[in-house]
């Protein structure tokens, strides 16, 4: 039920929807004043959520501060979530990714530099329906392709979202005793929620946040005055992680 509830949440929350509510809205009210206002609370949304001056704002002020490679110390394992791959698209014979390509092609980069001893990736799949493998993998056959051992890759298939990458990560990391020292690689918009699950579940690690979509703050008047449909987008996305991150600690996931 959890699962599915999420899935109906992440559309509920998109501020394009919001947008075009308060715009059918004010063509439906017959009261002129209450048309209006609706229409101008429709502008309004519109001009905030397409402003890439407070999108990268709210970005800078969610996302950890970065952590350079070269300072990464060796780690049993590093754990690699999933959720960056399209599982339903064909064809099978390679991997489609979606943004977060990064968390697989850290982790590659870190064991190539012998940061890693080995790469847990997590994520079974987050699709309704069946699918033709996992995203873990999706993200095994990065790694093989890229040179890393099938025997340094360990993968949990199971899970569906964060909290179950936490919980059968855990199981698989105590059927494996030398992994004492563990590092969590995910996309730095979804470390707080992740850190927050295995914690919850008693799995100790360090973070390496990855795929950052901030960039380095800018007053040219192209971020303060222009609309960008490409801010829409950031603040979906960072609206639902913020869900997701409420959620989750209302629930006591995290």
């Amino acid at each position: 039920m959890f699962f599915l509830l999420s899935k109906l949440l992440q559309y509920l929350i998109s501020p394009l929807l919001w947008i075009v509510a308060l715009f059918v809205l004010g063509l439906l009210l017959k009261k002129q004043a209450r048309s209006r206002f609706a229409f101008k609370a429709g502008l309004v949304l519109l001009l905030f959520f397409t402003n890439p001056f407070l999108s990268n704002e709210a970005w800078l002020a969610w996302e950890p501060e970065p952590v350079l490679m070269k300072d990464v110390p060796v780690y049993d394992a590093g754990i690699v979530l999933t959720g960056v791959t399209e599982v339903n698209k064909s064809p099978h014979d390679r991997v489609h990714y979606q943004e977060g390509a990064e968390r697989i092609l850290d982790a590659i980069q870190l064991y190539k530099m012998g940061k890693l001893k080995k790469i847990i990736i997590s994520g079974g799949s987050g699709a309704i329906k069946d699918v033709a493998r996992t995203e873990a993998r999706n993200l095994q056959q990065t790694a093989l392709y890229a040179g890393v051992p099938a025997v340094d890759i360990l993968l949990e298939e199971r899970s569906r979202n964060t909290r179950e990458n936490a919980q059968f990560t855990k199981e698989l990391v105590q059927t494996q005793p030398r992994l004492q020292k563990l590092l969590l690689l995910t996309s730095a918009f979804h470390m707080r929620r992740a850190q927050g699950c295995f914690e919850k579940v008693g799995l100790k690690t360090d973070l390496f946040p990855t795929d950052f979509r901030t960039h380095d703050r800018s007053f040219h008047l192209d971020d303060l005055l222009i609309p960008d449909p490409e801010a829409l987008q950031q603040w979906t996305k960072l609206l639902h992680e913020w869900m997701g991150y409420v959620t989750y600690k209302v629930l006591g996931y995290s």
